[in-house]
């Protein structure tokens, strides 16, 4: 087996040798000669591509087409029939019979990337066609019948996607009756700097420049750093440093010109803050006071959401004017007399927000359930009112300690 996934690797120019790699080439090579749907799943960059190739190349199907089909990429309009066809006069400008890619496909293999992305009406379809092979083209009441391997791939946890109700689970089990997993490069740590040089060279060569070489700050830089692109960013990284830097011996400072620091992890800042000016420091530091400040603006914007939502902004049983000025008969002398003494003083309005509005989420929660809690003869209707469940309701008389007048 492991000569195999070695004649594997060299035929699908796969680098590295990483044990869970590794298992995802063994579990390919050993699914490709059943008839089998494979789900593929990983994040963006990893290859999952080349896992299905793996999977084509090594069945009894591999001289049958292979049709690889980005299910992200198609328009919703027009996916059904791009998958399954269409008669002439289905639609405007349908002037004559298509066939689709599962017609197309018969007796072979279709790659279904980004199938998370499919509408759900196009899943009913896709699982009549994995349960019996059947399918109808677009504008006819003919069924036709295919027999397709599908080897799907996803970039998103298709079982949050069910919880949402965005993808039918019912499909997900027959999708992925064998599932693939491709691990994100930095988890193959040790496989990052073989691909890097692999990458640069090949570049190199191709447009006859000289070969890179990495300093040990730089490789270690490589492998420390998160990779949320994979082998797709590593790629393109090495390709313009390959290109575009005159200087043969690469440092970690030069790395940071291509894969910024901002996006790092800790121990990459903390292990290469000696390679820095005094100019990049200034520059990192008031990146980071920009999304400071990013984020307590959208934590803003939070809460003043929750205000309205919890009824909190000015509502006549929720904000109510200081006691002394409801038993004023002239509140607008009042305040005026008050202003003479101090004119920097808040008006009754400024006194009404900042007095009475709750400053923390915590504070507003418990003020919401307070009330509903008074407002309301039972448990149940005051759930109702917050649009909680009754046991949430319970838990919340609990942790905030409320009681009826």
């Amino acid at each position: 087996m492991r000569e195999d996934i070695q004649n594997i690797k060299t035929r699908f120019g796969i680098l590295g040798s990483d044990a869970q790699l590794n298992r995802a080439i063994e579990v390919a090579a050993n699914v490709a000669p059943t008839n089998m749907s494979v789900l593929v799943t990983g994040e963006s960059g990893v290859g999952k591509d080349v896992f299905s190739k793996i999977i084509h190349n090594n069945s009894t199907r591999k001289h049958n087409k292979y049709i690889a089909v980005n299910c992200g990429a198609i328009p919703e309009g027009t996916i059904e029939s791009e998958l399954f066809g269409h008669v002439k006069g289905a639609f405007t400008n349908a002037d004559r019979d298509r066939k689709g890619y599962f017609a197309e496909a018969d007796g072979g293999t279709i790659f279904l990337d980004e199938v998370g992305e499919l509408p759900l009406n196009m899943q009913v379809k896709l699982l009549r066609v994995l349960e019996s092979g059947e399918f109808i083209p677009v504008g006819s009441s003919k069924t036709l019948h295919c027999d397709v391997r599908v080897v799907a791939a996803t970039n998103v946890n298709l079982l949050t996607a069910i919880a949402q109700g965005k993808f039918r689970e019912d499909l997900y089990y027959r999708l992925n009756q064998i599932s693939i997993n491709i691990p994100p490069l930095r988890q193959r740590p040790d496989d990052i700097y073989l691909l890097f040089k692999y990458f640069a060279v090949e570049q190199a060569e191709k447009y006859h420049r000289p070969h890179i070489s990495l300093t040990s700050d730089a490789r270690e830089y490589l492998k420390r750093y998160p990779w949320k692109g994979n082998v797709r960013q590593l790629k393109n990284v090495a390709e313009q440093i390959s290109i575009i830097e005159q200087e043969k011996e690469i440092n970690a400072k030069t790395l940071m010109r291509y894969i910024p620091l901002e996006n790092a992890l800790p121990a990459v800042v903390e292990s290469n803050m000696g390679n820095f000016d005094q100019d990049e420091i200034l520059m990192t530091i008031m990146q980071s006071k920009r999304d400071i400040e990013n984020l307590k603006t959208e934590v803003s914007k939070l809460k003043e959401a929750l205000m309205v939502m919890m009824g909190n902004i000015r509502s006549t049983d929720s904000i109510l004017p200081p006691p002394s000025v409801q038993q004023d008969s002239h509140p607008t002398e009042k305040v005026i007399h008050h202003h003479e003494h101090n004119e920097e003083e808040n008006t009754i309005e400024d006194i009404e927000l900042e007095d009475y509005r709750p400053q923390t989420i915590a504070e507003m929660e418990k003020q919401a359930y307070e009330k509903a809690y008074m407002r309301n003869a039972t448990i149940k209707e005051a759930a109702k009112e917050l649009g909680v469940s009754e046991r949430t309701f319970y838990r919340k008389i609990e942790e905030y300690n409320l009681e009826r007048d």
